[in-house]
């Protein structure tokens, strides 16, 4: 095994002796020195109280659960996309399981499986792949007929490894003959009875959210550059909003359910949410949450509500006709809400479409994907950002034994002692204190080498400048992680080791 070369500690000051690189290796016994010095951390999203209120009403969370989920969801989201890449079309689907903190990830053979596992994930051996499941999802789009009364949809379920099928009560064998006729082998489905009555979530009472024509009521998706994006069905091309006043630009009903909304001058498009509680949901991305995520909804009905996503790819008839490739949640939404913001943390997901139940009763609803509208119209969407910075040095952090110092682009890291790692030998209490530059938000991390990877053992990232943490573990290899989630320039970080 290669080992790296060791690297010069750059030090203020040392209460105890520091060792670093190859010189160390000898000191953790039976654990293979780390190879891979390249900073590895997933930004822990930002949110906000309206958010965590939010997922501890609807989903039973205490404030600091609803946190930790946030958090883990980050994490498990970046972690699906990487093995998504690595295993191609082996890849079998992902899954978290919340109350667990845990990642699932399907494979077909031992090898994927080894993959699964070195990324901190859980793998578990299923019959198809994705790339099959959502093949056969495809064939029945075209295959099953468009009759709502009898067949309300029909979508991938990643956890049972199956394309499931809504049916009526009694209608099973009816439909189960149609299946096969498109020729989706029978043990890649799973039928389910449902009395659900999926519609269009569409209102014709004017409210606060925007109103299409003579007052036709829908909620705004996101901001995009020049407009917004929202449900295909609350208008036509052509069609003229108002409060903002715009102009439908685009619009795809039935088969697809989205639009995007050119806005008039002096309407300014903001990366925010309206979380209904006073105050606004940042928007900082559109990366897509795991299956059994959570995630919030926005509309101008019903205001603000959480739930978990069920499935992607989710096939629904509707009246007007039948909707492919849509996220299926257990989010409730009424009349009026299309159209609105589907969140994860403070990822983008969708625009509400339309689903069954109310937020008295409960019930299914889904969104179209934020990045298949973006994409069939070339839009960009609107985020919010940090910015400024300090060129000098800050301090502020005391009574440690060193001090290392550097400079930050947004959305960069660096990884302390100097690029490398340092070895603890015995056990005792690691401790860490970053200030970075005014109006700036950074966050700092803790790892540790597991013999084949980096895992982050502790972390602080609340927003603003400074942070600390204080992690007490074994004997092993550790190294810091400064990320500025945003904002850039100068920082100081000091630390305290065993």
């Amino acid at each position: 095994m290669t080992r790296p070369l060791r690297r010069r500690i750059a030090a203020v000051t040392a209460a105890a002796t520091l060792l670093t690189g190859a010189a160390a290796t000898h000191a953790v016994a039976g654990t293979p020195a780390p190879e891979d010095q390249r900073a590895t951390v997933r930004a822990v999203p930002k949110t906000t109280p309206g958010l965590e209120r939010a997922l501890q009403r609807d989903l039973g969370l205490s404030a600091r659960d609803a946190r930790t989920r946030l958090a883990f969801q980050s994490d498990a989201a970046g972690t699906e996309a990487a093995l998504e890449r690595r295993l191609g079309a082996d890849f079998a689907g992902a899954w978290v399981d919340d109350s667990a903190n845990v990642l699932y990830v399907g494979v077909t053979d031992a090898a994927d499986a080894r993959a699964v596992r070195a990324e901190g994930a859980t793998a578990v051996t299923v019959d198809h792949t994705l790339a099959d499941l959502e093949s056969w999802r495809a064939t029945l789009d075209g295959a099953l007929a468009d009759d709502p009364a009898a067949l309300p949809g029909w979508y991938v379920d990643v956890t049972r490894n199956r394309v499931v099928v809504s049916v009526r009560e009694g209608g099973e064998s009816d439909v189960a003959a149609q299946v096969a006729a498109a020729g989706v082998p029978a043990d890649a489905v799973a039928y389910e009875e449902t009395a659900e009555v999926p519609r269009p979530l569409i209102d014709v009472v004017g409210g606060n959210a925007y109103t299409i024509g003579g007052g036709t009521r829908c909620s705004v998706g996101f901001a995009v550059q020049g407009g917004f994006v929202t449900a295909g069905h609350c208008g036509s091309v052509g069609a003229r909003t108002s409060g903002p006043a715009g102009t439908f630009r685009g619009s795809s009903f039935p088969g697809n359910d989205y639009a995007w909304v050119q806005v008039d001058a002096g309407n300014t498009p903001v990366g925010a949410v309206n979380n209904y509680a006073g105050g606004r949901v940042a928007v900082a991305g559109a990366t897509q949450a795991p299956v059994g995520a959570s995630v919030c909804r926005s509309g101008s009905t019903t205001g603000w509500h959480c739930g978990t996503v069920l499935a992607y790819n989710a096939s629904v008839t509707y009246a007007q006709g039948t909707i492919t490739g849509l996220i299926r949640t257990n989010v409730c939404a009424e009349p009026g809400d299309s159209g609105g913001s589907l969140l994860a943390g403070n990822q983008a997901q969708g625009v509400t479409s339309g689903g069954s139940g109310s937020c008295s009763t409960g019930g299914t609803t889904y969104f179209q994907p934020v990045g298949e509208i973006l994409s069939a119209y070339g839009l960009t969407l609107v985020t919010s950002d940090g910015g400024g910075g300090d060129p000098e040095p800050p301090t502020g952090c005391a009574g440690y034994a060193r001090t290392y110092t550097g400079t930050l682009s947004a959305g960069a890291t660096a990884v302390q002692p100097n690029g490398s790692y340092y070895t603890a030998a015995t056990a005792g209490s690691h401790r860490g204190c970053v200030t970075g530059p005014a109006g700036s938000d950074y966050d700092l991390y803790l790892q540790q080498w597991n013999g084949y990877s980096w895992v982050t053992v502790a972390q602080s990232t609340s927003p603003g400048a400074n942070e600390s943490l204080t992690y007490n573990g074994a004997a092993g290899y550790y190294r810091f992680v400064v990320h500025a989630y945003a904002g850039s320039g100068a920082y100081s970080l000091a630390t305290t080791t065993p």
